[in-house]
C-alpha cells in the first residue's frame, strides 16, 4: 500500500495530565517516605490543586484526610488511592460552617491522635464584572475563600497549641500582586488570606506553627471551566512562559512548603505563575473592547 493511500492509524486521545492516574505516575523530586507516619489534612481535596496535593502527600507516605462539600468526588479520590496501596479517607465538610470544621478536627484527633500539616485548597469563584456583583454572590465568594480558610487555620492552630505540637499550614490563594479583572471578589478574599497569614505567622511562631501561602498562576484544572471560552483562549498570553501551570507543579510547591525544605519559611507567599505577575494580560471575564489593540 502506498503512503498516499495508506490511512493513518487513529491516535489514542492524550491522557488528561490532571487525572488521578496521571498525577499518581508523574515524576516527583521527593523521596517516597517523606511524610511517613504523618497525617495531612487537605481541604478541597476532591478536585483541582487540592486533589493533586492530596495524591502527592499520599504517594509520599502520609495518611491523608481530604474534605469538601461533595462526598461523591471525595470518595472517588479515596477509592483510587486505596486501590494503589495509599492511605486516605474523606469527610464531607462545608468549611464555611465553623461547627463542621470543629467536628472535622475532632474526628481527625479521635481517629489518628495527631495532625501534622494542613493545606487549605477549598475555594471557588465565578467570572463577572465587579460592577454587577450581587450581594449574595459577593458574600458567597468571601465566605468560601476567606472565612472558610480562616476557620480551618484557626482550628488547626488551636489543635496544635492544645496538644503542644508543631504544625504547618499552606493556604492556596491566587497571585495578588496585580489586579485580576473579572474576579474582584476572590482577589479581595485572597488578599485577606495573605494579610492574616502574615500576621499569624508572627503570632504563632512561638507555638512552632508555620503559615504560608501558595499563589498559583493559571493552572490547567477543571477550575478553568468557570471562565468564558473567549477568556480561556487568551489564557496562554497571561504569563511570560506562555503556558498554563500544571496541578502537579502546584502540588510539589505545597510539599516544598510543608516538608522540612520549608522549615525556615513562614509568613511568605510562594508564587508559581510562570512570570505572570511580571508580564502578560489576564482577563478572566473576556477582554473588553476598550483594551483591544485597534489597527
Amino acid at each position: 500500500m502506498s503512503a498516499t493511500n495508506a490511512q493513518e492509524a487513529p491516535q489514542a486521545p492524550a491522557e488528561n495530565p490532571n487525572s488521578p492516574a496521571a498525577l499518581w505516575q508523574a515524576p516527583t523530586v521527593y523521596r517516597p517516605d517523606l511524610f511517613a507516619g504523618q497525617v495531612a489534612l487537605v481541604s478541597g481535596g476532591g478536585s483541582g490543586i487540592g486533589r493533586a496535593a492530596a495524591l502527592l502527600f499520599a504517594r509520599l507516605g502520609a495518611h491523608v484526610v481530604i474534605c469538601g462539600r461533595t462526598a461523591e468526588k471525595l470518595d472517588k479520590v479515596v477509592d483510587f488511592v486505596r486501590q494503589r496501596g495509599g492511605s486516605m479517607e474523606a469527610l464531607a465538610v462545608n468549611v464555611r460552617e465553623p461547627e463542621q470544621v470543629a467536628a472535622l478536627f475532632e474526628h481527625v484527633h479521635a481517629r489518628h491522635g495527631r495532625l501534622d500539616l494542613l493545606v487549605n485548597s477549598a475555594g471557588g469563584q465565578f467570572a463577572q464584572n465587579a460592577i454587577d456583583f450581587s450581594v449574595k454572590g459577593w458574600n458567597a465568594v468571601i465566605n468560601n475563600n476567606l472565612n472558610g480558610t480562616w476557620y480551618m487555620m484557626q482550628r488547626a492552630a488551636q489543635y496544635w497549641r492544645d496538644h503542644s505540637k508543631p504544625g504547618s499550614i499552606v493556604n492556596v490563594i491566587a497571585v495578588i500582586d496585580r489586579g485580576m479583572p473579572g474576579v474582584a471578589h476572590t482577589m479581595a478574599a485572597r488578599a485577606g488570606v495573605v494579610g492574616v497569614t502574615r500576621t499569624v505567622a508572627v503570632e504563632w511562631a512561638p507555638l512552632n506553627i508555620r503559615v504560608n501561602c501558595l499563589a498559583p498562576g493559571l493552572t490547567a484544572t477543571e477550575g478553568l471551566d468557570v471562565y468564558p471560552p473567549e477568556a480561556v483562549r487568551e489564557f496562554p498570553k497571561a504569563n511570560a512562559m506562555k503556558r498554563r501551570g500544571t496541578a502537579m507543579e502546584m502540588a510539589e510547591a505545597c510539599v516544598y512548603l510543608s516538608a522540612p525544605s520549608g522549615g525556615f519559611i513562614t509568613g511568605e507567599i510562594l508564587t508559581v505563575d510562570g512570570g505572570g505577575r511580571l508580564w502578560g494580560e489576564l482577563w478572566t471575564a473576556g477582554r473588553p473592547d476598550w483594551f483591544r489593540i485597534q489597527t
